[in-house]
């Protein structure tokens, strides 16, 4: 069964953003950092792994769908909750990208992570619902 284009884009998006995330938080100059006040350090902390949680529910739903598309698993099992997008709250909430105390690079992280979990979860949504109504 060939893949929806619609998939492939996202997985690619998906991936770029995950090794886009890990090069900042790994590489980013953590001197520049020492500067900044505790409670500014602990947030750029906090919405590092907001954005990393969101990145990973993200990439672990599209490759349950990965999975429907290879037929490794079924639609219903697919869209249990074993496989639903999940991070709730953390990973809804869009704050973040209007904190101008955290460094540009992170703010944009943020902002386009969490575009890219919104549109899943509608995506997550769908799935769910076509299963549902089919069963």
């Amino acid at each position: 069964m060939e893949t929806p284009t619609f998939f492939n884009g996202t997985y690619d998006e998906t991936m770029a953003l995950l090794i886009e995330a890990r090069n900042y938080i790994a590489y980013h100059d953590a001197a520049s950092h020492r500067a900044l006040p505790p409670h500014v350090r602990l947030q750029i902390s906090y919405e590092s792994m907001r954005v990393t949680s969101r990145l990973t529910q993200v990439m672990a739903w599209l490759l349950a769908q990965k999975a429907v598309h290879a037929g490794e698993m079924t639609r219903e099992q697919a869209a249990s909750d074993d496989f639903a997008l999940s991070g709730g709250d953390i990973c809804t909430d869009p704050s973040g990208p209007d904190n101008e105390q955290l460094p540009d690079g992170l703010r944009s992280l943020l902002e386009r992570s969490h575009r890219l979990y919104m549109r899943v979860a509608r995506l997550d949504e769908r799935a769910r619902d076509a299963v549902a109504m089919a069963g």
